[in-house]
């Protein structure tokens, strides 16, 4: 067959152990057809196949998003954007500036807050310093957390509190009335909704669908929405993805946006179990399941959250947060709830991936994948722990004995790109830092890695986290260690590692004949660059089953 597309004068890093390095690739109807040297690939050219000059930039197995929220990050694209912005004064001029520029929009909502953008906890009268008579509000960097002025908190309904789920809380002040602070989705759900994106949140706020269903017209409103963030990611490289908040209409708006060819990326979407649910609601995943199964669609996975975030002190720990005597927050799931929960999701036959960021929260999560495999018995499940910001050192070898995969945000760890060290650091306490953020002690326990931004949280960039990955320095307390791995395995995690815990590794991941024509080429070559370099190089081609998606 006369290929479609030739990719030559690349280092090709292939990722398959038996052939790690290539020169050049051949694609048609969309899977890979050869790879070889440019002597074996180049004569394969037709008069019609396109022929493309990497020179000389490193190609590699399209990058795999193993942790994002793409409907949400579509959405936040066209919202105010905070990163680097800190003071009161810089913060009301952003706000001012953004409001004059969107004066008709009912809701003005900025990303990427952080916790010490004041020097003192933002309540609402913050917020009504800058901005009075519209509602406003901010979502924390972690996205679990939500300030709102006044104006938002009584167009909302909640100023004057509202009873939430277990988790989930309307922060009040000592005047009676809502402080500003919104924890956990559940609770700024009626912010979000004033900005007309209920809809899109609804898959990671409460697990339910849309009712009454949204029209044609709204439908188009939020698909557009997704197809700005598939945009998006296609921009960095990313050829899959697994969304990590959903229901069935998240992939409703995705099979329309496929039906259209306008499918870009390959996307798993999880059912979203939350604590009030029955087993029963187990069918939807099912369902879902059986209803979204192709090489561009599907659903396969139940995803928890077991526990809050740190700065916010919601992450459940197995040790008193340092000065707060006897909070140790608390598991959304409790231990033995969760080990029914997880042998029933495994019983079915679908993957589990569950939130958990402190170590109570990590261990909870361990100890119910290792119930589900004594009640159903061992299978190739990939069961997967999403952070691990915390872990207590005698749970690390249960990842790789039980066959956990760490999917871990390298972006994360404070100080390594865009989260500053404080206030992260101290609400941990400086003894525990030798726990928090690891990567080399799993891999090195036997854990498989599979690398992610959880876009939109932090920038999708993944030469951005790569750099992360390989330039983050070691925690100055005691007994922390240097915990990055080599680049090698830092590409394996944002590639065959990332198709591997989506159980997506029969198709993509690797270059290899007969596998998916999905490719990323970079603007140089990565492993030539310096470490502190590599964040500042571009994608310079983005190749999604033999399609291009994007070309700098």
């Amino acid at each position: 067959m006369t290929p479609d597309m030739i990719l030559t004068n690349a280092r090709v890093l292939t990722m398959d152990p038996a052939h790690p390095r290539a020169e050049a690739i051949a694609i048609a109807s969309g899977r890979i057809a050869a790879v070889g040297s440019r002597s074996e690939i180049e004569p394969l050219a037709g008069a019609a196949t396109e022929v493309v000059d990497c020179m000389g930039a490193t190609l590699l197995p399209g990058f795999v998003e193993s942790h994002l929220h793409l409907v949400l990050g579509g959405a936040e694209l066209a919202h105010l954007q905070l990163h680097g912005i800190d003071g009161a004064a810089a913060l009301a001029g952003a706000f001012r500036d953004f409001a004059g520029r969107h004066p008709d929009r009912p809701l003005l909502m900025a990303q990427g807050g952080h916790y010490a953008m004041l020097d003192h906890p933002m309540s609402r009268h913050d917020l009504d310093r800058i901005i009075a008579d519209r509602p406003i509000a901010i979502t924390a960097h972690d996205h679990h957390t939500v300030w709102a002025n006044t104006a938002a908190l009584k167009a909302a309904g909640i100023l004057e509190g509202a009873t939430m789920p277990h988790g989930h809380e309307v922060v009040m002040g000592a005047d009676g009335l809502a402080t500003g602070e919104l924890r956990e989705f559940e609770a700024f759900a009626p912010v979000i909704a004033l900005g007309g994106e209920a809809r899109l949140n609804l898959g990671i706020a409460t697990g339910g669908e849309p009712s009454p269903w949204p029209s044609a017209t709204e439908q188009a409103i939020d698909r557009a929405k997704v197809a700005a963030g598939l945009a998006h990611c296609a921009k960095h490289g990313i050829t899959s993805m697994v969304n990590m908040d959903g229901n069935r209409y998240t992939l409703e708006l995705l099979r329309g946006l496929q039906n259209a060819g306008g499918l870009t990326a390959r996307v798993k979407v999880p059912f979203h179990f939350k604590p009030h649910m029955d087993l029963s609601e187990l069918d939807r995943a099912d369902e879902m399941t059986r209803d979204f199964d192709d090489n561009w669609l599907s659903c396969r996975f139940v995803k928890l959250f077991m526990d809050g975030v740190v700065d916010s002190r919601t992450a459940y720990m197995l040790n008193d947060y340092p000065g707060h005597p006897g909070h140790r927050a608390e598991p959304l799931f409790p231990g033995p709830r969760f080990n029914e929960i997880a042998a029933e999701i495994d019983r079915r036959g679908h993957q589990i991936a569950v939130h958990a960021i402190g170590d109570g929260a990590v261990r909870t999560t361990i100890d119910g994948y290792e119930a589900a495999q004594k009640a159903n018995g061992k299978r190739d499940s990939r069961h997967r722990i999403e952070h691990i910001e915390l872990i207590d050192p005698s749970d690390i070898p249960r990842l790789g004995a039980l066959g956990i995969t760490a999917s871990v945000q390298p972006p994360h760890a404070p100080g390594a790109m865009d989260f500053a060290l404080y206030p992260t650091v101290d609400v941990i306490g400086r003894d525990r830092l030798k726990d928090a953020y690891l990567c080399r002690s799993l891999a090195e326990a036997g854990a498989p890695l599979a690398f992610a931004s959880d876009w939109p949280v932090t920038d999708v960039s993944v030469l951005r986290g790569i750099g992360a990955a390989r330039t983050r320095k070691p925690y100055d307390a005691p007994g922390a260690r240097d915990e990055r791995v080599d680049l090698m395995r830092v590409l394996h995690a944002y590639t065959a590692g990332g198709a591997w815990a989506a159980h997506l590794d029969h198709l993509t991941g690797t270059v290899k004949p007969g596998l998916a024509a999905d490719f990323v080429v970079l603007s140089g070559d990565i492993e030539a660059a310096a470490q502190d370099a590599v964040a500042a190089m571009e994608v310079a081609l983005t190749i999604c089953g033999g399609r291009v998606t994007y070309r700098r």
